[in-house]
């Protein structure tokens, strides 16, 4: 499975003073799967397009430090090989589409087809996934036609057919109804029991806590905070940092702080029902 290691990165775009990037250190593990989260113009996005290789391969700029995919540079992978290996999923589910097919089934075909593959394969595969997505509904149709929510299934869709180890997917649900969430949300727990590694984006941060196994907190370009998920988003800390917490985290503090705490803070809806229940049954109901 692919690794991702980045040492000391700094990172600012053409025709700019300011970095972007400033001093990234980190290493995801493959397999697990990751939220990233904070401010707008923080680096989120910018970290994304590092990790696929659209930095510096197509927005150019100055990159400092090394990013190592499998231990080899950024710089020195070749973009389509490298897109085989990293599904990107953007937070604008109308760019996605490539515009140039005239049937879903084509567009999410067209990966394969860039890679030379067999027509037959490229048919089974393409057949096996929008199965999984359940989007055969979909395939006749025009992608240019589609509402918001099913342009995202289909660009997942040209993804996993890719058959990639590491999905990042930035902001994916930011144009999304409930429903279309939802939807989204079942497919990137999809690719999480398949043991892919998976780098999110999510300002919904109450779905970011119930899925994620680590979350990183940017700010100014840095990582101002980073580890498992309890641990990060129980922290009133990163709220100064330009993060949120849950509400259900709020509620914990704000219980301590009214001298009724509830013996630890509580960042999913579940957690938070469980330890209320605890403590009125250890207090026989009396608050």
């Amino acid at each position: 499975m692919a690794k991702i290691e980045l040492r000391d990165i700094s990172y600012k775009y053409p025709l700019t003073k300011n970095y972007a990037l400033q001093h990234i250190n980190y290493q995801f593990e493959a397999g697990k799967f990751y939220g990233i989260i904070g401010e707008n113009g923080g680096g989120k996005t910018t970290l994304c397009n590092l990790i696929r290789g659209l930095v510096p391969h197509f927005y150019k700029g100055e990159l400092e430090g090394q990013a190592l995919v499998d231990d080899i540079e950024i710089r020195d992978w070749d973009m389509d090989e490298l897109s085989s290996r990293i599904g990107y999923v953007f937070q604008n589910p109308f760019t996605q589409i490539s515009g140039i097919k005239k049937t879903v089934f084509e567009e999410v075909a067209l990966g394969l087809e860039n890679l030379g593959y067999p027509k037959q394969e490229i048919i089974e595969k393409v057949t096996a996934v929008c199965q999984q997505l359940k989007i055969e509904d979909l395939i006749t149709k025009d992608p240019n036609e589609l509402s918001g929510g099913q342009r995202q299934r289909v660009a997942f869709a040209s993804i996993l057919t890719m058959d990639a180890d590491i999905f990042v997917i930035d902001e994916p649900t930011s144009q999304l109804d409930p429903e279309g969430t939802e939807d989204v949300f079942q497919i990137i727990n999809t690719l999480k029991n398949s043991e892919k590694t998976i780098i999110l984006v999510e300002h919904k941060i109450d779905l970011i806590a119930e899925h994620c196994d680590e979350i990183l907190v940017m700010n100014n370009g840095q990582i101002v905070a980073s580890g498992p998920t309890h641990e990060v988003l129980c922290n009133l800390e990163i709220t100064e940092q330009g993060a949120m917490i849950p509400q259900t985290a709020l509620l914990g503090h704000e219980m301590a702080k009214a001298g009724k705490p509830l013996g630890s803070i509580p960042i999913t809806i579940a957690e938070a029902i469980a330890l209320i229940e605890a403590r009125r049954n250890q207090n026989g109901h009396r608050d």
